[in-house]
């Protein structure tokens, strides 16, 4: 009855530990998301603009060339 009481604190003991490196990990993963996410609407917003200005210049292109 010892050995499995013992044997179940040890798995339960591993769990708790899989459980906080887990949730550690998904913090980190999630900071690193919401970094990606707001690098992306930079990058996009960028674009956006080159190709506004790109639009502009190629508009004062001289026609029939």
């Amino acid at each position: 009855m010892d050995a499995e009481l013992s044997g179940l604190e040890q798995r339960l003991a591993a769990l708790l530990a899989d459980y906080n490196r887990l949730r550690a990990e998904n913090d980190s993963l999630t900071r690193e998301l919401g970094r990606a996410q707001e690098l992306n609407r930079s990058l996009s917003s960028r674009i956006s603009a080159a190709s506004t200005r790109l639009d502009e210049l190629l508009q004062q292109l001289p026609s029939g060339a």
